[in-house]
C-alpha cells in the first residue's frame, strides 16, 4: 500500500455521512492538509465541534466522522476532530478523558505507520490508562474489549490496527456501507 492510500474495505461500516479526505496525511510524506496549498483541507477552518451529551453520541456527526476517519486510517485527521471534541467537552470530564484516549490511539497508529515504534508504544500505553478510566460501554464503544485489542496490538507490531466498532444496545450501528 502506498503511504498516502487509506485502506477501504466494503465490509467496514461508515458511521457518518461526511466524505473522507482525498488522501491521508503522513508527516514528511504527503502535503500538510491545512498549510500546504495542495492539502486536502487547505483554506478550511480547523474542526470546532460542539459539545454533546455522551448518551447522544449517535447524533453527533462530528464524533461519527472522527470514528470513520480513525477506522479508515486517517490518523492525523481523526486526531484533529477528536481533539476538537476533547476541547468542546472539557479535558477534565469523563468525555474529555475518553477523547484524549482516542487522540492517543490515533497518534500511536500514526507513529507506527511512520516507523516510530517507541512513540507508538508510549502513546498507546497512555491511551490505555485513560481508556481504562472510562465506563465499560461509552459513546457506543465497548471500552473493555477495545482495550484488550489495543493491548494485543501493542504486543504484536505486525498486527493491523484496531477499529472502533460502535454499538447501540448491543447492536452494531452503521448508517451506510462504504461504496
Amino acid at each position: 500500500m502506498e503511504p498516502s492510500e487509506a485502506p477501504v474495505t466494503a465490509e467496514w461500516p461508515r458511521y457518518s455521512t461526511t466524505a473522507l479526505p482525498t488522501y491521508r496525511f503522513l508527516p514528511g510524506l504527503t502535503p500538510h492538509p491545512r498549510r500546504d496549498p495542495q492539502g486536502h483541507s487547505f483554506g478550511r477552518p480547523e474542526p470546532c465541534p460542539l459539545p454533546f451529551a455522551h448518551e447522544a453520541w449517535s447524533a453527533s456527526e462530528e464524533y461519527l466522522y472522527a470514528v470513520d476517519l480513525y477506522n479508515f486510517a486517517y490518523w492525523w485527521e481523526s486526531h484533529e476532530v477528536f481533539e476538537g471534541l476533547w476541547h468542546a467537552c472539557g479535558p477534565k470530564t469523563t468525555a474529555g478523558n475518553f477523547f484524549q484516549a482516542l487522540i492517543q490511539f490515533a497518534a500511536a497508529n500514526l507513529k507506527r505507520a511512520l516507523g516510530n515504534e517507541a512513540a507508538a508504544q508510549n502513546l498507546a500505553g497512555n491511551g490505555l490508562r485513560r481508556l481504562r478510566n472510562s465506563p465499560a460501554h461509552y459513546m457506543g464503544l465497548d471500552t473493555e474489549t477495545f482495550a484488550e485489542h489495543i493491548a494485543a496490538w501493542m504486543h504484536n507490531t505486525g498486527r493491523s490496527y484496531v477499529r472502533l466498532d460502535l454499538t447501540k444496545g448491543g447492536n452494531r450501528q452503521s448508517r451506510k456501507k462504504t461504496p
